[in-house]
């Protein structure tokens, strides 16, 4: 069995990369080192979903009451509205048992909560990722610093810049999805008393505002996405005024309430969206791929950091039922072999969501999209937020030992 004189590099301390180095460490019981190319762990301060998909694997590693206490639970289903504030249908944010609920949080306060169950002396801050060579035995990495090492294994969790997917043969060229998103968060105590806690997503005029409760509810995150070639002329990010987002959802097309919301916002930035289509290989010998290196996707479901956790729970499940270190190469073709179809049709979902709350493409058809928003939502649950990374996992280890001993 591998143990921990196992060694895995992961390639990038992000919330995957984290989430990642606990499930390797707690269910496989490898000696993971984290490599991240900051000074110090942290993520831009703008909000994310932890999903009941993911929520579910963070309980079985057992963080997420640490995870639960920073983030928000909201007080119901969220809701979808038209862009004066009419409502469409509700947002069933939880599993189909209601035992996990989507968890709102602010990204620094998700990096903290992973972070906690690390080992700090298995984190290297300051590396940035040179190159990735597979030895006969094992595998280089070096970095601009200087510092190479040779592991067992190496996990690419290094974004959708990733260096190490290029290791394993995969060169996707990041595919533009005509709109940006201006971000940021807001003291929630600058809403009025009667805010709803939930999430609510106002769409029209192709362009949608989202925004939810984070930080047991004192912040507020928002999203608002808008049509622009502005990321094709140069840089993908950068800060904006708040009076640009103004504009965009000024008139009296726009509900007064989402108005006066902005009008409260003292910050923002802008951000490009962009993806990639689905690999045709995440894994190549003892590299292999987690999180937005492995599948980039727009975030209209909330799931790129959920698959990510996902990721990590499948990868862990299979690498602990390897029997050796000349094991991993197969254990790592099976988590590919079972992962890559999951998030590919999230992936292509989260673009049509997209096209839905801007009303795109067919969606132009306003009742058409109305009716898809309200279809999707039972869907939601059933194909999304009830799955278990885990027993999935689980399953097919138990298929792939019977095609073995037949």
């Amino acid at each position: 069995m591998v143990d921990s004189s196992t060694r895995i590099a992961i390639i990038g301390g992000g919330m995957g990369g984290l989430t990642a180095a606990i499930a390797l460490t707690r269910i496989a019981g490898v000696h993971v080192t984290v490599f991240e190319q900051a000074s110090r762990l942290g993520e831009v301060g703008a909000g994310v979903t932890v999903a009941p998909n993911a929520a579910r694997v963070l309980d079985r590693l057992g963080v997420l009451e640490r995870v639960r206490g920073s983030g928000a639970v909201p007080d119901g289903h969220g809701v979808y509205l038209d862009a004066m504030g009419n409502m469409v249908t509700d947002a069933a944010w939880e599993d189909s048992a209601r035992q996990y609920q989507n968890i709102g949080m602010y990204r620094p306060d998700l990096i903290d909560a992973l972070a906690h169950d690390v080992d700090p002396q298995s984190i290297r801050l300051g590396h940035r990722l040179k190159s990735v060579e597979k030895l006969e035995s094992g595998v280089r990495v070096e970095f601009e610093n200087g510092t190479e090492d040779v592991f067992d294994a190496v996990v690419g969790a290094d974004g959708i810049h990733s260096v190490v997917r290029g290791a394993v043969g995969q060169h996707p060229e990041p595919v533009y999805s005509g709109y940006l998103v201006y971000r940021g968060v807001m003291d929630a105590s600058r809403l009025p008393a009667d805010w709803p806690m939930i999430s609510q997503v106002w769409m029209g005029n192709s362009r949608h505002f989202m925004a939810y409760p984070l930080q047991q509810r004192r912040l507020f995150n928002f999203v608002a996405g808008i049509p622009s070639d502005r990321p094709l002329q140069g840089a993908w990010s950068g800060p904006a005024e708040v009076s640009e987002l103004a504009a965009e959802f000024s008139g009296e097309g726009w509900d007064p309430r989402l108005q006066h919301f902005i009008s409260l916002i003292d910050k923002t930035f802008w951000w490009g969206l962009f993806d990639h289509e689905p690999l045709t290989n995440w894994s190549r010998g003892p590299i292999t791929l987690l999180g937005d290196a492995a599948h980039t996707m727009l975030p209209h479901q909330g799931q790129g950091v959920s698959q990510a956790i996902e990721d990590s729970m499948a990868l862990a499940t299979f690498l602990a039922a390897a029997d050796t270190v000349a094991d991993i190469p197969e254990a790592f073709r099976r988590y590919t072999a079972v992962r890559m179809q999951r998030t590919a049709i999230l992936q292509n979902g989260s673009r049509r969501a997209g096209a839905m709350f801007d009303a795109q493409y067919e969606f132009e058809n306003l009742r058409k999209r109305d009716a898809d928003i309200r279809v999707g939502r039972d869907f939601r649950r059933s194909a999304v937020f009830d799955y278990d990374a885990h027993k999935v996992a689980e399953q097919a280890l138990a298929r792939f030992r019977r095609v073995q001993v037949a």
